[in-house]
């Protein structure tokens, strides 16, 4: 196991520095500056300005730079906002994120695996409909579901508040963990669903089977357990995508999150905001796909062999 953990960690680091490399050489590649405005400045107050967050150095000498602060966890000023560093910006915005996200996977968990495995050992209609539902709520986007929401539970019913933070309220909280939970409460049923149905075909179940074992014991400890072998690695880029936020939800419900300044520093080119949004990402990313790799091994031995 821990050779397995060690060739995994190792391939991180590449990964991680080939992300960091090809967001700073894009974004400076792309047309326009972050002190681009419809007023043009003055050549000597541009020149200050850009010499200030170090703009007029060669684009080698500002990648060094940037490594530096990065080796430091320093992710640098903000250009959008020029009394707050990006640290803070993800500091002030993350811990909504993660509260949504992780909430909304665990609610797609909880819900999900019971009701594919339940599907699956059933059979017949309650096959269907499960495969229904779930097809019904992959189809479906967040922007339509997320005003459905408020629109009955706030808006008609008013038990819960339309949008806000709240300070992290358990009402606040539960219509944007809905709106996010619903695909992919749909993902893991079908998922996990479509793995139960392939495992009660091998041959180990029917052995099983053969040998008298019980109904929980025939689904829990033979069927499910390989069925979660997909599920784990489908929900390592999935928790990285829910935890760092979807701008619609945020924009939805008025969460002050991470994701409207990566969408703002986009859009008015702020380099370090944008690149500590990318490098948070992907780091998530790498520790996810990480852990999920382990789990994966826990749950086949064979993953672990082939290393």
């Amino acid at each position: 196991m821990w050779r397995f953990l060690l060739s995994r960690l190792l391939s991180a680091v590449p990964t991680l520095l080939a992300i960091v490399t090809l967001a700073f050489i894009l974004l400076r590649a792309a047309p326009g500056g972050p002190f681009d405005s419809e007023k043009e400045l003055l050549p000597a107050v541009r020149e200050r300005i850009e010499r200030s967050y170090h703009l007029d150095e060669p684009l080698p000498a500002q990648y060094l730079r940037y490594m530096g602060q990065l080796s430091r966890g320093d992710l640098g000023p903000s250009f959008q906002y020029p009394d707050k560093r990006v640290n803070e910006l993800i500091a002030q915005g993350f811990p909504v994120d993660l509260a949504i996200g992780g909430f909304a996977l665990l609610l797609a968990c909880a819900i999900g695996i019971p009701l594919g495995a339940w599907a699956a050992w059933r059979g017949g209609g309650a096959d269907r409909l499960a495969g229904g539902l779930a097809l019904l709520g992959i189809s479906v986007p967040v922007y339509i579901t997320a005003p459905l929401l408020i629109l009955l539970f706030a808006v008609t019913l008013q038990w819960l508040p339309a949008g806000g933070w709240g300070e992290g309220a358990a009402r606040n909280l539960v219509l944007p963990v809905l709106a996010m939970a619903l695909p992919y409460i749909a993902y893991v049923t079908r998922i996990v669903q479509s793995g139960v149905q392939a495992t009660l075909q091998q041959p180990f179940m029917r052995t099983a089977r053969a040998k008298g074992l019980g109904t929980g014991a025939l689904l829990f400890r033979h069927a499910l357990r390989p069925a979660l072998v997909p599920l784990v690695a489908f929900l390592g880029p999935a928790a990285a995508g829910a935890i760092t936020g979807s701008i619609v939800i945020e924009s939805t419900f008025g969460l002050p999150g991470i994701g409207r300044f990566f969408v703002e520093g986009a859009f008015n080119r702020d380099y370090t905001l944008v690149m500590g949004v990318t490098i948070l990402y992907g780091l998530l990313i790498v520790v996810a796909n990480l852990l999920a790799d382990l789990v994966n091994a826990l749950l086949d031995p064979r993953v672990r062999l082939q290393q």
